[in-house]
């Protein structure tokens, strides 16, 4: 006999032994059958607190539910079959019936687009790699040129693994875009520049960079930080910069490695010698983006 059985089951008394002053309350085995689960979901999601029984008999221990707990029952399956953590199960259907819940479900389904955009994403990169197609791999990236003007930019620079890299580029990009108000505003795209190679292995040193319009309180901005987080002030010459632009999910590490290497062929089939470290220029507001939403330049200054 299996687990899920319900006859002679400690959770599945004879109807008769159901509490007399109670008749409504259904047995686990009853209520298994109306909700179209079985006992053993029951008592996992009795365990992990996602739905109680409404009654369980001191003396014997069955468990008794209403009637009116089938719905919540069913929603609790059909999440899991969204593979929704526990945590956020618990979450929506304690949130009842309404746009609070639904509101919550939206927002881990969009979760959950975001990764799968990312792991395709990956997978394309990885094929290619694997087959040997890169060359056809690296032709589904664009690239460009343009000209950048002489910058005064402010930064912080830090020593990162890739797997630590998407946190500390959106704090510190927040961070120095707070700062550019110090320094007469933001006065062009904030970027992140890789001094050496950032990877699962190798940590960089990576530098978030922002454009600032007042070279003189970008100064005095920087003399008042000190040493925190290695802040610095520097004028950018103009630049001529080889460019793709990608999506947001492209930007995931490590298949944002192709569009790099896509510009690097680029460069070297014409002859052109980067001259200062690879960037990747953040010009969308990556909160209000989709995973197919262009949001990022990678490149290299060029000459």
């Amino acid at each position: 006999m299996t687990e899920d059985a319900v006859v002679d089951s400690p959770d599945s008394p004879d109807s008769s032994d159901a509490p007399d002053r109670d008749p409504e309350l259904l047995t686990i085995g009853a209520f298994a059958a109306r909700a179209r689960l079985s006992a053993k979901a029951l008592r996992l999601y009795d365990r992990l607190g996602l739905l109680a029984p409404a009654y369980v008999d001191e003396a014997t221990g069955y468990r008794y539910y209403r009637a009116g707990q089938v719905e919540r029952a069913r929603l609790v399956a059909m999440l899991r079959q969204l593979d929704m953590p526990l945590a956020r199960i618990a979450e929506v259907v304690s949130a009842g019936d309404g746009p609070a819940a639904a509101g919550l479900l939206g927002a881990y389904w969009a979760d959950v687009e975001a990764r799968v955009a990312g792991q395709r994403t990956l997978a394309e990169y990885l094929r290619g790699r694997l087959s040997g197609r890169s060359c056809e791999m690296y032709g589904k990236f664009t690239v460009e040129t343009v000209e950048t003007p002489p910058q005064v930019v402010i930064s912080e620079k830090r020593h990162t693994l890739a797997d630590e890299l998407p946190a500390w580029i959106g704090a510190a990009l927040g961070r120095l875009e707070e700062a550019a108000r110090e320094c007469g505003g933001v006065a062009g795209v904030p970027y992140v520049a890789y001094h050496a190679e950032v990877s699962m292995e190798s940590d960089g040193p990576a530098e978030a960079c922002v454009p600032v319009a007042d070279e003189a309180a970008a100064r005095a901005w920087a003399e008042r930080q000190g040493k925190v987080r290695e802040t610095t002030v520097r004028v950018e010459p103009a630049r001529r910069l080889a460019y793709t632009r990608i999506t947001k999910a492209q930007v995931a590490h490590p298949q944002i490695l192709a569009a790099f290497e896509a510009v690097e062929e680029w460069m070297a089939a014409r002859g052109l010698t980067a001259t200062g470290p690879c960037r990747e220029l953040y010009f969308a507001d990556w909160a209000a983006t989709g995973p197919e939403d262009p949001v990022c330049d990678v490149a290299f200054p060029v000459s």
